[in-house]
C-alpha cells in the first residue's frame, strides 16, 4: 500500500519483493483511487498471507482490483457532481453506459469541475502536459470545453435534445478522434424548493418559531435556500439564537448526515486559531504533539462549518479563510500539499461587518464570499411568541404564575434567548411548589427596568451609540454599574461584559 500511495499507480507487491524479509509469504495488489479533482484519496487493497510463488498468479487480483477501483471512483464522481453537466465517454459504444472509461463534469459556464482518473490521463495526453504530482489537484480544471472537445456547453443541451438521450459522438479538440458520448443533465430540486415558497417549512426549521411573523418571513427564505450553492450569514444581537438556527438550517438540508462544526472565532487565542480551524502535521511547531490533528474544516468536509463572531477573526486568517472558500481545499500547519474539502459555511456575528469592511477591519472579498445570502433574526424582544418559547424552555417540568409571566413581558431582554433560558433555570431552581412566582426570577428582573420600546437616552453622546451600545448604558446605569449584577441579569461572564463595554468605549464612572 505504501509504495502504491507514493507513486500513484496500480502494482503488486509479491513475497520476496518485500523489503522486509518478515513479509516475504506475503502477496499485495493495491490500486489507488483518485477524487474528481485528481487527488489520490485511498488504496484499494486485496492481500493473501499464502499464494503460488509465481507473481503471474497475481493478475487476476490486480486486474479486479483495477475494475473495482475504477467502478468505486465513477460512483463518488457521479454522487458529487449530480448538480452539473457531466459527459459520459468510452471509445466503445457498448461501454458508455454501462462503465464509461471517462467521466468530466462541467460547470454551467463550461468549465471543468471534476473527472475521474482515465479521464485525466487521456485528457493530460492529448493536451500534451505534464501530470502534476499524485497528491495535488489536477492542472485540468478551471479548462472551458472546447479546449477538449468540438463543442461548447451552450449546444449541450441541444445536442441532447437532437440526440433524444441516446449516445452520439465527439471529437477530442486536437487529435480528432472520436469517442462515443452521453450528456447527463444538472439535478434540480424544484420541488422541495416549491414547497418551502409556499410556506411550508422542514420540521428542524418550523420548531425555531412559535407564530412570530418577522422571524417566519426569515425560515421561509431560509427554507428556499436549503439546496442552493450559496454561504450564509447571520445576523442579530448576542443570544438570539443564531447557532440554534445554524443547527437547524444544516438538519434540514441535504448535508445533514454529515457534521455541524461550530467554531467560537472570539473564543479561541489568536495564537491557536490558526491550528485548531486548519489542523497540523505532528510537530510542525512547538507543542503540536506527536499525532498532529485534524482542523475543524476537515472536521466538517460534507457538511456545515459554522463560524460564530466571525467579525473577531485575525486578518491573517481571513486571508486563510479565503483561500479555502474559494479552492475548496485546506492546507494544515506544516503540510505541503493541501486537502479537498466540501463545506458549507454559515457565519455570524453581531458586529456590524459592512462597517468592519469599511474601517479596514474585515476582508472585502471574505465578506461578499460569505454573504452569498442573509438572514436576519429579530431579538427576543421584537418577538411576538415570548410566551411560547417560555413555555417550550420550562417543557412542563415547573409552572409559571401570572406575576411572573408579567415580569418576563416587562423586560426587555438585552442577552436575548441566552439570558431568558439562564433566568428560567435560576427560578426553577429556587421556585416553591412546582410553580415560578416573580420573586423567583433572577435579581435583575425583579428590578423594574425601564420597559420603554427604545433605549433611555441619557445625552447626545449617548444617542451617537450603536442600539446595543445605547442599551447596555441603560443597565449599567440602573444597577449603579454593578458589573456583576448586569451580568448575572443578561446571562454573560463579567469578561463578556467588558469586552463589550470596551468595543462600544463605555467606561464605568468613578461617581454616578
Amino acid at each position: 500500500m505504501g509504495t502504491a500511495l507514493a507513486t500513484g499507480k496500480a502494482l503488486t507487491v509479491h513475497q520476496a519483493d518485500h523489503f522486509d524479509a518478515t513479509h516475504i509469504p506475503l502477496t499485495c495488489t493495491a490500486v489507488p483511487l483518485f477524487d474528481p479533482q485528481g487527488q489520490l484519496n485511498a488504496i484499494l487493497d486485496i492481500s493473501a498471507l499464502s499464494s503460488p510463488q509465481p507473481k503471474s498468479s497475481q493478475q487476476l487480483a490486480l486486474q479486479l482490483a483495477k475494475i473495482y477501483a475504477h467502478q468505486i471512483e465513477n460512483a463518488w464522481f457521479e454522487h458529487r457532481h449530480r448538480g452539473d453537466w457531466v459527459l459520459k465517454l468510452s471509445p466503445a459504444s457498448s461501454f458508455v453506459e454501462v462503465s464509461p472509461d471517462f467521466l468530466i463534469a462541467f460547470d454551467a459556464a463550461g468549465k471543468v469541475v471534476g473527472h475521474n482518473h482515465r479521464a485525466q490521463r487521456m485528457l493530460e495526453n492529448e493536451l500534451g502536459i505534464a501530470a502534476p504530482p499524485v497528491h495535488c489537484r489536477s492542472t485540468l480544471l478551471g479548462r472551458p470545453i472546447e479546449q477538449l472537445f468540438n463543442t461548447s456547453i451552450d449546444s449541450l443541451p441541444d445536442w441532447l435534445a437532437s440526440a433524444s438521450g441516446q449516445q452520439g459522438t465527439l471529437e477530442r479538440a486536437r487529435s480528432g478522434e472520436k469517442l462515443y458520448v452521453t450528456a447527463v443533465q444538472p439535478v434540480r430540486r424544484a420541488p422541495r424548493k416549491a414547497a418551502a415558497s409556499h410556506g411550508a417549512l422542514p420540521p428542524a426549521l418550523a420548531a425555531l418559531n412559535g407564530g412570530d411573523t418577522a422571524l417566519q418571513l426569515q425560515l421561509q427564505r431560509a427554507a428556499r435556500l436549503l439546496e442552493a450553492p450559496l454561504h450564509l450569514m447571520v445576523h442579530g444581537e448576542t443570544g438570539c439564537g443564531k447557532e440554534f438556527f445554524a443547527k437547524a438550517f444544516h438538519q434540514a438540508s441535504n448535508r445533514r448526515h454529515r457534521a455541524f462544526v461550530a467554531v467560537n472565532c472570539a473564543a479561541i487565542p489568536a495564537a491557536l486559531i490558526e491550528s485548531e480551524l486548519f489542523g497540523h502535521l505532528p510537530g510542525s511547531f512547538s507543542g503540536a504533539g506527536s499525532k498532529g490533528r485534524r482542523g475543524l474544516i476537515q472536521e466538517a468536509d460534507g457538511g456545515t462549518l459554522f463560524l460564530d463572531e466571525i467579525g473577531d477573526m485575525p486578518l491573517e486568517m481571513q486571508t486563510r479563510l479565503l483561500r479555502v472558500l474559494a479552492e475548496q481545499e485546506v492546507l494544515p500547519v506544516g503540510a505541503s500539499r493541501p486537502v479537498s474539502v466540501d463545506i458549507r459555511v454559515i457565519s455570524a456575528s453581531h458586529h456590524a461587518l459592512d462597517q468592519l469592511v469599511q474601517e479596514g477591519r474585515f476582508r472585502a472579498d471574505l465578506f461578499y464570499r460569505l454573504q452569498g445570502a442573509r438572514i436576519s433574526l429579530p431579538a427576543l424582544r421584537q418577538r411576538s411568541d415570548l410566551d411560547w418559547l417560555v413555555d417550550k424552555l420550562l417543557a412542563g417540568k415547573v409552572q409559571l404564575s401570572a406575576a411572573a409571566r408579567r415580569r418576563l413581558h416587562q423586560h426587555r431582554w438585552p442577552g436575548n434567548l441566552r439570558e431568558l433560558s439562564n433566568a428560567l433555570d435560576y427560578a426553577a431552581a429556587l421556585c416553591d411548589g412546582g410553580c415560578i412566582e416573580a420573586t423567583d426570577l433572577p435579581e435583575g428582573l425583579t428590578a423594574a427596568i425601564p420597559a420603554s420600546p427604545l433605549p433611555v437616552v441619557h445625552s447626545e453622546a449617548d444617542a451617537a451609540l450603536p442600539p446595543e451600545a445605547q442599551l447596555l448604558i441603560q443597565y449599567l446605569r440602573a444597577a449603579r454599574w454593578n458589573h456583576s449584577a448586569v451580568a448575572r441579569q443578561m446571562g454573560i461572564s463579567r469578561m463578556t461584559l467588558y469586552r463589550r463595554m470596551q468595543r462600544f468605549g463605555i467606561q464605568s464612572p468613578v461617581h454616578d
